[in-house]
């Protein structure tokens, strides 16, 4: 099958390989997914980078977590019903899985191959598993949302969009930072009830306004190091800041009481680590939503599998407004 890997992280350009490598064979409990397209995600391009440090756990790893597709083949214990199921793929590559999604075929547990709704595109299907599942965590995973003031930091952004969706389905009332006209119209086309341009605005001035002084209830933070004094500033009182990354800095700092004596809470969260019970309805609500129409994943460019390269690249600049797409 055609494949991209690399065997030490670097540059897109110098380290991705494209080539030919044996088809993967399903294991008991496994099925093989004939891709149609795969997830570019921050994550898959800061391990081919060694963002931080980080070293490779195998000595090839073929990128992308996220894809669909359709099964092609079924390990034992699988029912062979399956086979001809569209479905999409997440975490198809990571922890002690080195083979990912930049290819013709993956094979992983069957659990990690839900059914992609009839009528959605594959493209569609390969936003669901970091982008999808880390912003329903991040919305529902301290609890219901409904009568809730939440702020979305990003809201046009692949995770900052669905989070925005998904808190509007789940009945709070959103707002969402954005750093231009047009992403504040996306997060609004999202269901953000007040968008605020956080390059020209003083943002937890506008939540307090918003919220007549009260604050909000959640926080789905994008950056924590660069967000945290603003989120401290406008949460209300025991509320709670899910944050998915802090990419402007590693180590952040906090000013405890700052959190304390408002009865704050941080809850770190890894779109790849959910428990079980929150990726089952993740994967739940994510398709009922898909299947009823009412769940939007935005496809910001496109790329071939041989321009995987190109398509992290892209993604790196933080110029492309919705998800990163190869095709394969």
């Amino acid at each position: 099958m055609k494949a991209i890997w690399y065997e030490e992280t670097g540059d897109a350009a110098r380290v991705l390989v494209v080539g030919e490598m044996p088809q993967p064979r399903p294991g008991p409990g496994e099925v093989r997914v004939r891709l149609a397209a795969s997830g570019v995600n921050p994550s898959d391009t800061k391990r081919r980078a060694g963002w931080l440090g980080l070293e490779m756990a195998h000595p090839r790893v073929v990128p992308h977590s996220d894809g669909a597709g359709v099964i092609d083949a079924v390990g034992a214990g699988v029912s062979p019903s399956r086979v001809g199921e569209r479905v999409w793929v997440w975490n198809g590559q990571g922890g002690d899985r080195p083979f990912g999604t930049a290819a013709e075929f993956v094979a992983v547990p069957s659990e990690q191959a839900p059914t992609l709704p009839e009528g959605i595109d594959m493209d569609v299907g390969a936003g669901l598993g970091v982008p999808g599942c880390t912003a329903h965590y991040a919305v529902f995973g301290d609890g219901p949302v409904g009568g809730k003031n939440i702020l979305v930091q990003g809201g046009a952004g692949a995770v900052g969009h669905l989070a925005v969706q998904l808190a509007t389905l789940g009945g709070a009332r959103v707002i969402a930072t954005a750093s231009d006209a047009s992403k504040a119209a996306i997060a609004s086309g999202a269901g953000a009830a007040v968008t605020i341009d956080y390059r020209r605005e003083d943002v937890a001035a506008r939540v307090l306004e918003a919220t007549d002084g009260a604050g909000v209830d959640r926080i789905i933070e994008v950056d924590l190091a660069a967000n945290l004094e603003i989120d401290v500033a406008g949460l209300a009182p025991s509320g709670v800041i899910a944050s998915y990354s802090s990419t402007s800095n590693a180590s952040p700092t906090v000013d405890y009481y700052s959190l304390a004596f408002k009865d704050h809470r941080i809850h770190f969260l890894q779109g790849f680590l959910l428990p079980p019970p929150a990726r089952r309805a993740a994967v739940r609500d994510l398709n009922m939503w898909l299947s009823a129409g009412q769940l939007e994943v935005r496809v910001g460019a496109r790329f071939s599998l041989e321009q995987t390269a190109q398509a992290h690249e892209a993604l790196e600049t933080g110029q492309v407004v919705g998800k990163v797409v190869v095709e394969v």
